[in-house]
């Protein structure tokens, strides 16, 4: 397992002592705020490392942290995030000087499902057949499965998303929405309803193990698709467990979900997840993972923890709001006024630009111009929406993308619309989702050159 570089605690330190342990996640996950409670449970101190309050700097030769911790755990959900490489670099600053659980090196290694199968291939450990190639020709003409059928499945995500059984003469592509595809042998178990095998590792020992069923009408077991679970900790195959113990060790990672397939007598390791969730495991075993990643991370740390009280809190799930999440930006005590034009300085990151915009309380949503999205370099596409526009006829899909605001002397990020507003007076409309923090004072008009 890695370790990193954990603080200096001398052999006559107090072993009561709390250690920070920070979960470094830019989510609001069940396993999250587990992973926080059984910190806090366990009677050291939790810190949830979020967009909201991290923050870190270098000055005069020493890497700083606010707020500091000791150890990170880190919960980042790489597969959902907008900018992984951005959130990968957040961590690898952690990594630099403090011992972090899961730490980006690492995860990028696992992240990848064909780069994993490779490397779990190259340590001696079983995987089915698959096939990687970078183009539709190289990728339909070079098969080299020998099996009827096959899975169609995206390198990188995480529930079964968009996976498809596949024929051997089928056409495929080498991507699934963008992403870089591959094809795996399907692996038929010979049950009459297929099933697999998630085993949850921590620290190299099994703690949970559950079957997942597939619903009636499909042949993926993923929770997020319907699958069912039963449990299956004590039944594990040994084969089985020493499998799950040597992927998660193959791929250096500190925890890990693995998913395992058993074909006449023999157990293959399908995939090993970085992220995997918690839900459908604890309602199927029992069993919250949480309580021994939050001992590992105060270990790490140089703290102690209670075995037995570790194994009394894996008895309950506990993903309540932590005291500890970090509150938003606090609202002004009074609220502040705009007007009906407003001049506001709109940024993507690439570069911020300075516009009016025109105030409107019956708009949902903030809207730009096409011209000012490209200028400040606006994206990726977060998601479409469609839209009524009232100046044309019909429904409008548009693009949505998260854009930064700056009204006065605050900053805001909001979910804006692109539009061709060339035909209108202002290239940004505020809707309420950023209105709703100000009185709107339509006599106050931003005097225009």
């Amino acid at each position: 397992m890695s370790e990193g570089r954990g603080p200096d605690r001398s052999s006559t330190a107090d072993e009561a002592t709390p250690v920070r342990v920070g979960v470094l996640s830019f989510h609001n996950s069940k396993e999250t705020k587990a992973i926080l409670n059984a910190v806090h449970a366990l009677g050291h101190e939790p810190v949830w490392l979020r967009e909201e309050n991290a923050r870190s700097w270098i000055e005069d030769g020493s890497l700083r942290f606010d707020p500091d911790v000791e150890v990170v755990a880190n919960r980042l959900l790489m597969t959902k995030a907008a900018q992984p490489l951005d959130d990968l670099g957040v961590a690898t600053s952690y990594a630099a000087s403090r011992p972090v659980l899961n730490p980006p090196a690492v995860v990028v290694q696992a992240l990848h499902k064909y780069g994993a199968a490779a490397t779990l291939t190259a340590a001696g450990i079983r995987v089915p057949d698959a096939y990687l190639a970078l183009t539709h020709r190289a990728i339909n003409e070079g098969n080299r499965l020998t099996g009827e059928k096959a899975v169609h499945k995206s390198a990188i995500g995480t529930g079964g998303a968009r996976m498809s059984v596949v024929g051997a003469d089928d056409a495929v592509s080498p991507h699934i929405a963008r992403r870089r595809a591959f094809l795996q042998e399907f692996v038929d178990t010979g049950t009459e309803r297929p099933y697999d095998v998630r085993a949850y590792v921590v620290d190299g020992r099994v703690v949970a193990g559950m079957k997942r069923y597939a619903p009636s009408d499909e042949w993926r077991t993923n929770v997020a698709v319907g699958g069912e679970v039963e449990d299956f900790t004590d039944d594990l195959p040994e084969e089985a467990a020493r499998l799950s113990r040597e992927a998660a060790d193959a791929l250096d990672l500190d925890y890990a979900g693995v998913d395992l397939l058993c074909r006449d007598g023999t157990w293959y390791v399908l995939e090993v997840n970085v992220t995997a969730g918690f839900k459908g495991l604890f309602e199927a075993t029992g069993i919250s993972p949480a309580p021994y990643i939050a001992a590992l991370a105060v270990e790490r740390g140089g703290g102690s923890v209670d075995p037995d009280r570790v194994a009394e809190l894996a008895a309950v799930l506990d993903d309540s709001v932590p005291a500890c999440k970090p509150s938003l930006d606090p609202e002004p005590e009074e609220p502040g006024t705009v007007g009906y034009t407003e001049r506001v300085t709109v940024s993507a990151g690439e570069r911020a630009v300075d516009v009016v915009a025109k105030s409107d309380t019956g708009a949902r949503r903030t809207s730009i111009d096409f011209d000012v999205a490209a200028e400040i370099g606006a994206g990726p596409i977060v998601d479409t929406v469609q839209v009524r526009s009232g100046s044309r006829t019909g429904r409008q899909k548009r693009p949505l993308v998260e854009i930064d605001v700056k009204i006065g002397d605050r900053w805001q990020t909001a979910t804006a619309s692109i539009e061709d507003r060339t035909h209108m007076a202002y290239p940004v409309l505020l809707g309420r989702d950023l209105l709703d923090r100000y009185h709107v004072d339509v006599r106050k008009r931003e005097r225009e050159e």
